[in-house]
């Protein structure tokens, strides 16, 4: 009877047209590897420790063998245009924070004329100029113990012609003055906590600016991996990334602090990296080696091993970290010398100017 109840339908509804059943497939196609997608499995929902890492090894050569076809796929490309004689595809350039980071007023161009005037005009003019010799005295706060006479020892060896003077009780007003009648262009101390050196106060003498870092990751030589003894040569020094009026004015600073007229046989490089308004600071020394390499020889009729290889020498060219190695953080920028109390900051840095991880000052 139910057999009898239900009705034929017409033939234009039994059948839909070629085009709309090969859409709705694809539909269900879609839908139902969405599914399979939420419905997979993450290695840390298992807890069989062999599954989880058999699923996790075979997710990764998934990922790795996708990321090989890419890049197969980009070089077929690139070929293919240029065998057209056509223009190449663009290179993918990775976003990272750098790159994005918020536009600044304060960049510095190369065309800016107000900054070349500022430069002529500076405290630092002098010393980058050469009429004067840099001169640079180092001293501690009143308890220096710990890493820190280790510490200034290294630095002295980074900075030529730096003098070191204990502290004592004295206070850094009168340090100050004293530097200024012996002629010094600099004054460093060196802040201890704990027996750990943690702050950097470098003071333009003899009328300022003064700059206060916060001190972090100090390595020292003796921990240092394959580390070099450094010479007495004077050093190159590399300075990056210092793009703002900020950070133009701080690495004029760190620029006066060293010789500007290195001695490239000593090959001795110093180098202050600021990024992300970090400064990392390394100390390198360039070793060239000469390596000897064998090439097979293209004599067919040659039959002794010491005819097929012929030595080749090749001078290679490497890198030995010195030290020490340690990391700056600006915390103020102070006109003049050393003054807490009436002192007139040029930049003081604050917690709430963080308000962003793309937003940098230097």
């Amino acid at each position: 009877m139910a057999k009898e109840k239900k009705r034929k339908q017409p033939a234009s509804d039994a059948a839909p047209p070629q085009g709309d059943e090969g859409e709705g497939r694809r539909e269900r196609k879609g839908k139902k590897a969405k599914k399979d997608k939420a419905d997979a499995i993450l290695p840390s929902q298992i807890k069989n420790k062999d599954k989880r890492s058999e699923l996790h090894s075979k997710i990764k050569r998934e990922k790795k063998a996708e990321k090989r076809k890419l890049a197969r796929e980009r070089s077929q490309a690139i070929r293919r245009a240029e065998e057209l004689g056509e223009q190449p595809p663009e290179r993918q350039v990775p976003r990272t924070i750098e790159n994005t980071r918020e536009p600044d007023e304060t960049v510095c161009r190369p065309d800016d004329q107000e900054l070349f005037a500022g430069n002529d005009a500076d405290e630092f003019n002098d010393v980058l100029k050469q009429h004067m010799i840099p001169k640079v005295l180092i001293t501690t706060c009143r308890f220096n113990s710990g890493r820190g006479p280790a510490f200034i020892e290294e630095l002295m060896q980074v900075i030529p012609n730096s003098h070191y003077v204990k502290r004592g009780t004295y206070e850094l007003k009168k340090i100050v003055e004293y530097a200024k009648n012996r002629d010094f262009t600099s004054l460093i101390v060196v802040h201890t906590n704990r027996r750990e050196p943690d702050a950097l106060l470098i003071i333009g003498l003899p009328d300022g600016p003064t700059a206060h870092f916060k001190l972090s990751k100090l390595v020292l030589r003796k921990d240092i991996k394959n580390h070099g003894n450094p010479t007495s040569h004077k050093p190159e020094l590399v300075l990056n990334n210092f793009t703002t009026r900020l950070g133009h004015r701080v690495g004029r600073m760190i620029q006066s602090l060293f010789p500007q007229d290195p001695n490239f046989r000593g090959r001795r490089v110093v180098t202050f990296h600021n990024q992300r308004d970090y400064i990392f600071f390394r100390h390198h020394r360039y070793i060239f080696e000469t390596k000897e390499s064998k090439v097979a020889s293209k004599d067919k009729k040659a039959k002794t091993s010491e005819s097929k290889s012929q030595p080749e020498k090749q001078v290679i060219c490497r890198l030995q970290e010195c030290g020490p190695r340690f990391t700056l953080k600006l915390l103020t920028l102070q006109h003049g010398t050393f003054d807490t109390k009436s002192g007139e900051y040029e930049w003081v840095h604050k917690p709430d100017m963080d308000t962003s991880r793309r937003r940098f000052f230097l």
